[in-house]
């Protein structure tokens, strides 16, 4: 099984930036954890701060990968380009957010790419990512 997580801008700051909101991990080590994890499981990672770029890895992988763990992070709110992309892929997306969107502030409380993602995991932390790769390792053993 493989699957992609794709994380957009500004979170390659995992650790540094804002820990009271994101916390003061980074990145690395819950990829390291989710390797360890599933063995099983082929996880790639993939971050940009540029969009078009995301769209370039979603249409990369989004007809090979058995899913796709998607923090599309500001771009979530704005981009038509990464829901174009999503909706013309085939592999599942769970789109993910490290914070509860919802309770922040008001420009942040609409995603542009949740209507065309299998599912939404939010608010729970770094654990979001797992819950997501949870959510695609069940789906792919049911299949």
């Amino acid at each position: 099984m493989k699957i992609q997580i794709v994380n957009g801008p500004n979170l390659n700051l995992l650790g540094r930036r804002e820990p009271e909101i994101y916390g003061s991990e980074g990145f690395e080590t819950c990829l390291q954890d989710l390797r360890r994890r599933y063995p099983e499981v082929e996880i790639g990672y993939y971050q940009s701060n540029v969009e078009g770029e995301l769209v370039n890895k979603l249409q990369e992988v989004g007809f090979t990968a058995d899913g796709i763990v998607l923090n599309a992070g500001a771009y979530t709110h704005t981009s038509v380009a990464l829901r174009d992309a999503i909706a013309a892929i085939q592999s599942p997306v769970i789109e993910v957010h490290i914070s509860n969107v919802t309770g922040r502030e008001p420009f942040r409380h609409t995603s542009m790419i949740t209507p065309v993602c299998k599912g939404l995991i939010m608010g729970l932390g770094l654990d979001s990512y797992r819950l997501a790769v949870e959510a695609l390792v069940t789906k792919g053993k049911k299949a």
